[in-house]
């Protein structure tokens, strides 16, 4: 899938990919799913569940006007209509006939704790700030945000999955524990950089 990217939006890793992939594995036998996927950037996540789940309506919400811009192009000119990009913070920006009916929850928060600014890679010095740093002392206040506000959002059998650096995984498993998801997982692709964690909200019998 080519995508459209330009200054002052996150460029798209191949971890993306994985993190889609997860999320359409835990939807292809609902048969009208909605997916909402945070921290959206220019949309790769969102696009590819589009892609992968023609029945699907997928959310993609993102503070950041300029990457909004981008991932509304990329969708246009892929011809994804199920699809829709909404400005906000978190999931201030959904929908109120969807807040509490979404299927699955994708994420993949900022990851460089403010302290470690100066230090990152030069490649990351070109990117915004606020898609790399949530500005916090541990880089975990926006994803344990995106965690505790989840349940409210899921449907019951519904679930959650964060994109995680590796020595944060076990960290962000306990939060997704303490918020109540069941069966919380550490799941990996081949490569050393693709790591999501994921849990699932109860079922209500």
């Amino acid at each position: 899938m080519k995508l459209q990217v330009g200054r002052g939006a996150f460029i798209p890793r191949e971890s993306s990919g994985f993190l889609a992939d997860v999320a359409i594995e835990r939807t292809n036998e609902r048969p009208t799913p909605i997916v909402v996927d945070v921290c959206t950037g220019v949309g790769p996540v969102g696009l590819l569940c589009a892609a992968g789940l023609p029945n699907a309506t997928v959310y993609g919400l993102d503070i950041s006007a300029t990457a909004l811009a981008f991932a509304r192009r990329n969708a246009r000119s892929l011809g994804m209509s199920n699809v829709r990009f909404l400005r906000g913070d978190v999931f201030d920006p959904l929908p109120s006939k969807v807040r509490r009916g979404v299927d699955v929850v994708s994420a993949h928060p900022p990851y460089v704790a403010r302290w470690e600014m100066r230090h990152v890679r030069h490649e990351l010095r070109a990117e915004p700030n606020e898609a790399i740093t949530d500005s916090s002392k541990t880089e975990l206040a926006l994803a344990g945000r995106i965690v505790r506000e989840s349940p409210a959002r899921l449907v019951p059998g519904g679930w959650l999955l964060v994109e995680v650096v590796d020595f944060r995984a076990r960290d962000v498993a306990a939060m997704f524990r303490r918020a109540g998801f069941r069966g919380v997982r550490h799941l990996r692709a081949g490569g050393d950089v693709d790591r999501v964690i994921a849990g699932r909200m109860p079922d209500i019998f």
